[in-house]
């Protein structure tokens, strides 16, 4: 995939996804700057894929602070001169049905999975448009496809969100160049799915529903998002990419 030389903003970057997301980017010639709250993390990411050959630079950053994107996008044009990527990938769950959630917990949720997103989209804006475009790719999720039963309401609202303001932009910001898609993922294999994965109920619920019968890996996200990114993607804009084995098919 064509990335090389890319300028590319990931937020939550600091590990799971986020940070496969950046290998995977750098190891195809892409320069990423890696923004995470935890900067022991973050800066592990970075410094991990500089000693081996790549372009990374962290940025400690609160995606919920609107002064804090301001600050992120002046280094990295500063830095690089441009951005060409941006991937909202940040995100939190609470995982609390509808009536166990407080209206302050349900907030929280929205101002992070929903306002991150409003925010990186904002700063990046202005900039891929005065370059003359820009990719943006949001990490929404199946449940901004479908109402999925084994997961909080809350969750869910956050990321139909994601996944309609997605389109807004992509309708919107097209004729300055700048392509708008979300990716949405399945169940990730992850160490703390798998240890959940020991209880008989969560296999059953989670890898029943999966027709390909397993489920998502890192790579399989970070690949959607390299293709998203690259030059063979140019005429994609305003896609909702489902990474989920077939589970929003039916």
């Amino acid at each position: 995939m064509t990335v090389r030389d890319k300028i590319v903003m990931i937020t939550g970057a600091g590990g799971g996804l986020g940070s496969e997301m950046a290998r995977l980017l750098c190891d195809n010639g892409a320069k990423v700057f890696i923004l995470d709250l935890d900067a022991e993390k973050g800066q592990a990411t970075a410094d991990d894929i500089v000693k081996g050959g790549g372009s990374a630079w962290f940025i400690k950053a609160d995606v919920t602070s609107e002064a804090d994107w301001k600050a992120a996008m002046n280094e990295a044009v500063k830095t690089c001169g441009r951005l060409d990527v941006l991937v909202n990938n940040a995100g939190i769950n609470i995982r609390k049905p509808v009536e166990e959630m407080s209206i302050d917990e349900w907030c929280t949720m929205m101002k992070v999975n929903t306002g991150s997103v409003f925010l990186g989209c904002k700063y990046a804006i202005p900039v891929m448009r005065g370059q003359g475009g820009g990719a943006i790719i949001n990490t929404s999720s199946v449940c901004g496809l479908v109402g999925h039963k084994y997961t909080p309401e809350a969750y869910t609202a956050t990321k139909g969100a994601v996944t309609m303001l997605t389109k807004a932009i992509a309708s919107r910001y097209a004729k300055d160049g700048i392509r708008c898609n979300s990716i949405h993922p399945s169940t990730v294999d992850t160490p703390l799915v798998r240890e959940r994965l020991k209880d008989p109920q969560f296999h059953a619920e989670r890898l029943g529903e999966v027709p390909l019968g397993r489920l998502a890996t890192a790579a399989d996200v970070a690949n959607a998002v390299l293709y998203l990114a690259s030059e063979e993607a140019a005429f994609l804009n305003g896609v909702a990419l489902p990474i989920d084995g077939g589970v929003t098919c039916y």
